[in-house]
């Protein structure tokens, strides 16, 4: 895998929520060419298991809903140990507030919030006994950048990063790193069938003036995954073709 080479990932066990499509696909494809053995969880067994045979190598399917906090009580004990933590899965409705309904509000916050912080809750604790682990948690550009549309979804996100800072600072002395990658507008088929020709005119309106390929994404989040980022935690990396700068 070009790039993905010197990454050290070699005896790692990966888990990559979301991993079956889009930035989760990506990500779990440079990080079984970085050697690690990889988990990708999803809801879709059909697509989960297709998506472990196209990536071959060490791949492995869980399926699992972060939006079902039972769920994820039993991914835990499933994923067994994981050195690298992928929190990608997520919810991503665009409705103005006024139209906003509380179904998919819930529905948001339980995958991206809390599905995200006790599935992470329950893999760090090995992490914490074995001194090593890196967590990377994919948020969004929207985050820290007002969008209309967006005010759910950027909200869960501004909680994500907000969980990067405190877990970075409560996890570091034990050896463990918590960073994000903010993404701006990418293309994937799950944000295509949500946001549609929305999606493109952000890409546009960036410096770059484009959306991201989803590899470009995975590929910030194989650098804070690997030992190349050794020195780095608390940190959000933004993806966005320059979108944070204007």
């Amino acid at each position: 895998m070009s790039g993905a080479h010197g990454m050290g990932l070699g005896n790692r066990t990966a888990l990559v929520t979301g991993g079956t499509a889009g930035i989760g696909l990506a990500c779990a494809r440079l990080l079984a060419g970085a050697g690690a053995s990889v988990i990708v969880t999803g809801r879709d067994q059909r697509r989960g298991e297709r998506a472990a045979g196209q990536l071959g190598g060490d791949v492995r399917f869980v399926r699992a809903d972060l939006a079902d906090i039972a769920s994820v009580a039993q991914l835990v004990p499933l994923a067994g140990e994981v050195d690298i933590l992928v929190n990608n899965a997520a919810s991503f409705p665009g409705a103005l507030t006024v139209d906003q309904d509380i179904d998919s509000f819930e529905r948001t916050f339980d995958t991206n919030v809390r599905g995200t912080y006790f599935l992470t809750a329950g893999l760090v604790a090995g992490m914490l006994d074995r001194r090593r682990g890196s967590i990377v948690n994919v948020t969004s550009m929207v985050a820290s950048k007002g969008v209309g549309g967006a005010s759910t979804y950027g909200a869960s996100k501004a909680a994500v990063e907000s969980l990067t800072r405190a877990w970075a600072a409560e996890f570091g002395p034990y050896g463990v790193r918590v960073n994000s990658v903010a993404p701006g507008p990418t293309r994937t088929e799950g944000v295509q069938a949500q946001w549609g020709d929305v999606n493109e005119e952000l890409g546009r309106a960036l410096p770059l003036g484009r959306t991201a390929d989803p590899e470009e994404i995975a590929h910030a989040v194989l650098f804070l995954a690997s030992p190349r980022s050794s020195f780095i935690t608390g940190s959000t990396l933004h993806a966005d073709g320059g979108g944070s700068a204007i």
